[in-house]
């Protein structure tokens, strides 16, 4: 295929984006593209502060953008709710919604005030939850629908006899599953979607290597012999060979968010060394991310622990 750029997107004008976690890494990456092309572009965040400043940081490169900052906590479901009801409210039909908020391995397992496993709610239910929510105005608009995946769902493996991890909690295996639940997602909600006709463009993507916060502040960074480790060695001499910017990162997903010729139900990435960096395009999906047995079950498994049905 023809390499991929920004000059691709065309204008975005008219069209209405939600993109989660957008106040810093990819997701503000990706808002300040859409915004720039004349999307309206919702920052939905957990931390208004960081949010504001991140409106700001755009609007002093695209000052004519059309910015918004809600509060969203993906770890709450009733935040989620919160968020939807008020954009059912306004009832605006939404052209674009990005899911991209997640944490990473987290080194000890934590518990949200519903009573999930924290990477499993912020990475993947409420995601679930606020599709799920959403999915009125998601019609409306014929969106395109961006679930963010890693190259992690490779080693990923659905425990659906607890998805939770209420016992044998390791960082990495709860994070693989979360993102292999994020691909998952993305291909069961275009079946559903062309089986339904709801005119939806479900797809997933991920940023390979990207350095933002996510990785700074992540597993690696945690304990100061690490942190003196990555100071003097990884970062400086092997963290650039094997990764690229956030703003690089991001491109898969917008190529995924405002492609004309993606493929339902398709995953892009970063094309170089494993997915870790390179020009955006098709990514590799493992065979657990397309067995409908799993993902069904799954499916039926998150409606179940959020209480909501799609429709």
């Amino acid at each position: 295929m023809t390499r991929w750029t920004l000059n691709d997107i065309p204008d975005l004008t008219g069209k209405r984006f939600i993109v989660t976690g957008a106040n810093s890494g990819t997701g503000f990456e990706t808002a300040k593209v859409l915004a720039s092309k004349g999307a309206a572009v919702t920052l939905a965040t957990r931390n208004a502060d960081k949010a504001e400043a991140a409106k700001r940081r755009i609007l002093s490169i695209h000052p004519g953008a059309s910015l918004r900052c809600e509060p969203l906590d993906l770890a709450s479901q009733a935040s989620v709710e919160a968020f939807a009801d008020r954009m059912i409210w306004e009832n605006q039909p939404i052209e674009g919604l990005i899911n991209n908020a997640g944490v990473m391995a987290l080194p000890m397992r934590e518990e949200t005030v519903d009573g999930f496993e924290m990477q499993l709610a912020t990475n993947y239910l409420g995601h679930f939850a606020l599709t799920a929510r959403l999915l009125p105005l998601l019609k409306a608009g014929r969106a395109r629908v961006v679930q963010l995946s890693s190259v992690a769902h490779r080693r990923g493996r659905i425990r659906l006899d607890d998805l939770n991890y209420r016992t044998g909690y390791k960082p990495w295996p709860v994070y693989a599953q979360s993102k292999l639940a994020m691909l998952m997602f993305a291909i069961a909600l275009d079946r559903r979607s062309r089986d339904g006709g709801w005119g939806l463009t479900s797809v997933a993507a991920h940023p390979g290597y990207a350095r933002t916060g996510l990785i700074a502040n992540g597993p690696l960074a945690r304990s100061p012999i690490a942190r003196v480790g990555m100071g003097l060695i990884y970062r400086p001499l092997i963290e650039p060979l094997i990764s690229h910017s956030a703003a690089a990162g991001a491109l898969p997903i917008l190529m995924a968010a405002t492609w004309s010729q993606v493929t339902p139900g398709g995953y892009y990435g970063a094309t170089r060394l494993s997915e870790l960096k390179g020009p955006p395009g098709p990514a590799q999906i493992m065979p657990q991310a397309q067995d409908t047995a799993v993902a069904d079950a799954l499916w039926a498994e998150s409606e179940r622990l959020t209480g909501l049905r799609f429709g």
